[in-house]
């Protein structure tokens, strides 16, 4: 069920697991999108392997902490909106050669998260690429991703493992060095930039 990327050349990957991921594959689902838009990132501030930011795009404010240190090319990040500040969600990016052409989507992949010893947390994550941007996107869908992000602010790593139907899963591992602060960081600023526009 894990249908990727039907082409390696499409999307020049840097990254050989994702190469391999992509040669694997056999079909890809095609979806609308709405076009990647550049966000201004203010307010940077570094927490050991994390850092907590400020993204904004006119009256639009988003607030992150990532993890930008395990990979050259791929970072881990939780996000959260502001006036939606209790609907956090967690993303994967990994940077490409080149801005995609298109938006395309693919049908959901099984996806396995892990922090620490903590128990196993079977979802899905949906991989996307946007027009105009040159990152390709996994999107997770958590049933109670409160609870993750209190062990991510506890944990030590985060193990992620990404299926590919009969082959071997893909595994990524990122630092929680510094989640702790860039999370408290990150839903704070969200949620006093949302008192200041009561």
């Amino acid at each position: 069920m894990a249908q990727i990327i039907t082409t390696t050349r499409a999307l020049h990957l840097h990254s050989p697991w994702l190469v391999a991921m992509a040669m694997a594959v056999s079909s890809m689902v095609v979806t609308a999108m709405a076009n990647a838009a550049t966000f201004n990132t203010d307010d940077v501030v570094i927490h050991d392997h994390w850092q907590s930011m400020t993204l904004s795009l006119g009256d639009e404010r988003h607030y992150r902490a990532v993890e930008t240190h395990s990979y050259s090319d791929a970072t881990l990040s939780l996000n959260a909106t502001s006036g939606v500040c209790d609907l956090p969600w967690l993303e994967m990016r990994v940077t490409l050669e080149q801005q995609q052409g298109e938006s395309r989507a693919v049908n959901l992949v099984p996806t396995r998260l892990r922090v620490d010893e903590q128990p196993l947390i079977d979802t899905m994550a949906e991989f996307i690429t946007e027009r105009g941007d040159d990152g390709f996107y996994a999107h997770f869908y958590l049933s109670d991703l409160d609870s993750l992000m209190a062990d991510m602010r506890q944990g030590e790593q985060l193990f992620l493992g990404f299926d590919q139907e009969e082959r071997e899963p893909w595994y990524m591992t990122f630092s929680l060095q510094g989640a702790d602060a860039a999370i408290n960081r990150m839903m704070t600023q969200c949620e006093s930039r949302g008192l200041a526009t009561q």
